[in-house]
This record gives C-alpha cells, sequence and structure tokens, in this order.
C-alpha cells in the first residue's frame, strides 16, 4: 500500500534548445519527492545554480555551444524551483540518480549534504571514464565538492518482471531503482508508487514515446541520432525498450515517462496523464491547470 503522505512534484530543471522533437526543445525531468519520514527527495537534479551562473565554468563546449545549447535561465535550478514551491532546500535528504550524465547531475553541488543513490555500475563507469565518449559525457567537476554516494547492485523482488533494487537506504519502500541499461553501463529507471498508482521516470531509456508507448517502435530523427552516439550498449538499450513496450502495454497504469521529453514533463506538470496522442506527444487537456515551471516554445 503507498503512503498517502508522499507528493510528488514534477520539475524542468534544463532546456536544451539545440536538441528538438516535433519542433519543441527538450527538458530535463526531475523529481521532487515530499516524503513523512526521509524529507526531500530528488530524482536526477538537472544543471545546477554553478553551471546557470556560468554555462562553460563545468560543462562542456560541445553541450554548451554544439548539440545542447541549455538556456541560461537560472529559475530552473532545482533549488530555486525547491524554494519557489515554499519548500526548505536543507531538507532534501537523498538524491536518487537515473545516470550520471552531465546534464542529470550539474545540481548535485547545490545539495552537498544529501545522500546520493546510483547503480554500482554506474558510478564505476563515471569514476573510472575509461573511454573518449565517457570522458566527455562524465565530469568530474560536477561532483568535486565530494558526494556522499550509496551503490547498489539488483536485490530485492522483481518489479513488474524486471530486476529491482529495494530498501534503498534511509528512503520509502514505496521508491526503487529499476535497471535499464543500455544508454550507460549503470543507467536506472526510478519508480515510485503513489495514492494514483506507479511513476516509472525512465531516465534515458528513451526519448521520443513512440518508442515504448505503442506496438511498433517509431523514433524522430533527431533525438534517434543523438541517442545512437550516446549510447554505451545499443543492444541492451534496444533490449530494454522492448521490455518497457510489452510493460506499458499490459499495465496501462503505470505512468512512465523519460528524462527529456517536453510533451511528457508538461502534461504530467500539469496534472495530467502522459498518453499517447497522433504525432508522439502525451494526450493534453484545455482544461489543464497552469504548470509551475517554464514552459517549452
Amino acid at each position: 500500500m503507498a503512503s498517502a503522505a508522499l507528493r510528488v512534484h514534477h520539475l524542468n530543471c534544463a532546456c536544451i534548445q539545440r536538441l528538438r522533437i516535433h519542433g519543441h526543445t527538450l527538458a530535463c525531468h526531475c523529481l521532487l519527492v515530499e516524503t513523512p519520514a526521509s524529507g526531500l527527495v530528488l530524482v536526477d537534479t538537472g544543471l545546477g545554480t554553478q553551471d546557470y551562473a556560468n554555462l562553460t565554468s563545468r560543462l562542456t563546449r560541445s553541450f554548451v555551444y554544439g548539440y545542447a545549447r541549455p538556456k541560461r535561465d537560472p529559475a530552473l535550478a532545482a533549488i530555486e524551483q525547491i524554494r519557489a514551491l515554499g519548500l526548505d532546500p536543507r531538507d532534501v535528504r537523498h538524491i536518487v540518480m537515473t545516470h550520471m550524465d552531465l546534464d542529470h547531475v550539474g545540481g548535485l553541488a547545490d545539495f552537498p549534504w544529501a545522500k546520493v543513490h546510483l547503480h554500482a555500475a554506474e558510478w564505476r563507469q563515471c569514476s573510472e571514464r575509461r573511454t573518449l565518449k565517457d570522458r566527455h559525457r562524465y565530469l568530474p567537476a560536477m561532483w568535486a565538492h565530494g558526494i556522499d554516494a550509496q551503490t547498489y547492485t539488483c536485490e530485492g523482488e522483481p518489479w513488474f518482471g524486471f530486476e529491482a533494487v529495494r530498501a534503498l537506504q534511509g528512503l520509502p519502500p514505496e521508491l526503487l531503482m529499476v535497471p535499464l541499461f543500455g544508454h550507460t553501463l549503470g543507467h536506472c529507471g526510478v519508480a515510485l508508487q503513489t495514492q494514483q498508482g506507479w511513476l516509472l521516470h525512465a531516465g534515458d531509456a528513451y526519448f521520443d514515446p513512440r518508442e515504448v508507448k505503442q506496438p511498433r517502435r517509431e523514433c524522430a530523427a533527431m533525438v534517434g541520432l543523438f541517442q545512437a552516439v550516446v549510447q554505451t550498449d545499443r543492444r541492451l538499450r534496444l533490449h530494454n525498450q522492448t521490455r518497457l513496450r510489452t510493460l506499458l502495454a499490459g499495465h496501462p497504469e503505470i505512468e512512465a515517462f523519460c528524462a527529456h521529453n517536453p510533451f511528457e514533463w508538461e502534461a504530467l506538470a500539469r496534472g495530467r496523464s502522459a498518453r499517447l496522442e497522433d504525432g508522439g506527444a502525451p494526450v493534453r487537456s484545455a482544461d489543464a491547470a497552469v504548470a509551475r515551471t517554464t514552459a517549452f516554445a
């Protein structure tokens, strides 16, 4: 039974202007979870205050001026959005990472006291940085302040047939990690059971909802090319997309979304479902409440 006290906020913590899907810029969809006993929990952090103060201080030039071109908007930093919600950033005690790519970890330095939860394989890959690709995606400056890392391997009862990491240290049992390797070697989704059902933050397991939310896989060209370029293991990535497609077809009660799709973020931030409509965008409603965070062009 899910705890009635859990409350989930959908935040957009970066606007990736160069990469687009159906004409819309990409998001960096993070979660802020209010828990009764574990304080505030972040799922990913997006870019942080140090990044927005000077985009080239820690981010690569290829990210800033090339394929991403993030919008410089300090209000998008998770710590600023937490303050805007009337909450105390010091209450962020835990951060659960889908993976450690530069656009997911910039906000870690804004919460140096928080315990950081991630898969052991991801921590190993981002620490060793053995390949040229790894050296571009993993930037040690992002965690040079020193992080309290808690790593895990697959353990516990499966989650809808997927291996799962349960009993995350200090976190409620309604929150667990779901390995979805491929984009990186330790990439994980994060599942959260709420009173309304299961949420699955699938990280970068897909970018276009049509990859997993319809019977036949489709993907917009630009984000498809980007995924192919940055993936660590293509076979595993596509295998896990197939598994997600099967899961979501059989369990429509699971609300799945990825880290970067703007339509999914906007729908969920407005309190709507991220189901598909024609063209690969989630179903929207004219009576949706105005989202708290920045809208997209």
